[in-house]
């Protein structure tokens, strides 16, 4: 029996960088062992120890779910389709938006007169958008469409979350800040940007963190969230604050050039922890920063995530509800999956056993600063001018750097050596064990998981540089180009 197996792009790197691979199996679990047989790298991230499917991946079997069955008894059927799913989460009948006392000026009416002459719309659906409110969090890749459409289409309140100052690296994707942006809080000039294409826009900032300390106070006088984040810790915490105002969640994330959009409302569906019960370990999955992404692949998700949005307050078509979209912008191709309510959901389940916001940097692994601190120590870590120093000393040591040639090829340090993560395993015997080894990246995450994999397979003396070649910028040779 031959299925093809879908490999999304945050796996691709552990499978030779394949996309879709076709392989033998009479059950879901042959192929996926199979799978893991041809790319061994690939198993850990797959399965745990013990030989069960992770449970921040999800496994589709021509488009649905079968998490919740036995993946080792599911048989397959020749012809069949496998999608691996990472975490990187009539009317719609959701909300019931109040317009009473609405009044539209004349130069709303102007302004909005392309929304005012469709029949799904009209007088009384831009007084709709007029008394909605929703929260972005988040003014980033995804935060910028999103903020700049929903203004434009009228939205009368708009509360930004971030705490970031806008950076020129941001600029590739992120609309709405521009280069004379750079240094300045990035609500700042989202506001700033928002009320120059819309002044009858209130907006609403919050120069914070989105934390279980301020989370629900912010959230709670909005009618829907829109989560424009970038990592896992706030992604739960969006989610949770949703599931416990009882507010729909609309959902995007991106990577390279694919992304994911769905509206988790538990109310009527799934919630986000219905699709994945718990976050990849630190590091396993790659930030934008780390794994880089399509500069226009935040704006067409952002899009779709608006585009919700407005249906929703609307209250017209169908919302992405008990669906989860994958955009593929190389193929560009749109996918749908199909998602099913988690009765032992631990938030959203029949007996929910989380009932107030937790602390979600520990639920993701993410230690405090002292555990950080201790952790290094105790992994071992070195920094840019240490190892400069070491360098100039004419120390005998190698330097790998871990990061992908079309990487490399930006900027280098003098005297390394290139072996990109993926490719550690299968060039061990270019590194005696007996050697002294420091390892970078460019921030210094994928060199922690290199440092893991060699100190794991009896390699003793691994330092990892702090800071990765960003580091050695900074602090050492302003020469190198950041990226």
């Amino acid at each position: 029996m031959t299925v093809k197996v879908f490999i999304p792009t945050a796996l691709r790197q552990y499978a030779d960088n394949t996309n879709t691979i076709e392989l033998g199996g009479d059950t879901v679990g042959e192929v996926l062992s199979n799978l893991a047989e041809k790319f061994p790298t690939l198993k850990t991230h797959l399965f745990t120890d013990d030989g069960a499917l992770r449970n921040f991946v999800n496994v589709y079997v021509k488009d649905e779910n079968i998490r919740a069955l036995n993946f080792n008894e599911t048989v397959v059927a020749e012809g069949d389709e496998i999608t691996l799913v990472p975490a990187v989460a009539g009317g719609t009948g959701i909300l019931d938006i109040s317009a009473e006392g609405v009044e539209l000026s004349n130069d709303e009416i102007e302004r909005f007169s392309r929304h005012l002459i469709l029949p799904e719309v009209g007088m009384e659906g831009q007084k709709k958008l007029k008394a909605s409110s929703v929260l972005l969090i988040g003014t980033g890749g995804l935060g910028s469409p999103l903020a700049l459409y929903l203004a434009a289409a009228g939205v009368g309140r708009l509360g930004l979350v971030d705490f970031d100052v806008v950076d020129k690296s941001n600029l590739q994707r992120q609309i709405i800040h521009t280069t004379a942006d750079v240094g300045r809080p990035k609500i700042e000039s989202a506001k700033e940007s928002i009320l120059a294409l819309n002044p009858h826009v209130q907006v609403d900032t919050y120069e914070a963190g989105f934390t279980s300390e301020n989370a629900m106070e912010i959230a709670k006088d909005y009618d829907i969230i829109i989560d424009g984040t970038d990592n896992f810790p706030t992604r739960y915490l969006v989610n949770d604050v949703c599931v416990l105002l009882k507010k729909p969640n609309v959902y995007g994330s991106i990577f390279r050039f694919e992304g994911q959009a769905s509206v988790f409302y538990a109310e009527k569906g799934p919630c986000y922890r219905c699709l994945y019960p718990e976050p990849p370990p630190p590091g396993m999955v790659p930030s934008c920063a780390e794994g880089g992404v399509l500069g226009i692949l935040p704006g067409l998700v952002g899009l779709i995530q608006a585009t919700e949005g407005i249906k929703i307050l609307l209250g017209e078509g169908e919302p992405l509800l008990g669906r989860l979209m994958l955009i593929n912008s190389l193929a560009m191709t749109f996918r749908e999956l199909k998602l099913r309510k988690d009765p032992s959901c631990p938030i959203c389940g029949d007996n929910p056993t989380i009932t107030e916001l937790i602390d979600y940097q520990e639920f993701c692994g993410i230690p405090q600063a002292q555990e950080a601190e201790a952790a290094k120590m105790q992994n071992g870590t070195i920094t840019a001018p240490e190892v400069k120093a070491r360098l100039d000393k004419g120390d005998d040591f190698i330097l790998v750097d871990v990061r992908e040639q079309h990487e490399y090829d930006i900027c280098r340090i003098e005297g390394s050596v290139l072996i990109p993560l993926s490719e550690i395993d299968s060039r061990l015997g270019e590194l005696e064990k007996d050697t002294d080894i420091v390892v970078h990246c460019k921030m210094g995450g994928r060199s922690a998981n290199a440092q893991a994999m060699l100190q794991e397979v009896g390699y003793t003396s691994v330092l990892n540089m702090e800071g990765g070649i960003m580091a050695w910028s900074d602090l050492v040779d302003s020469s190198v180009p950041k990226y």
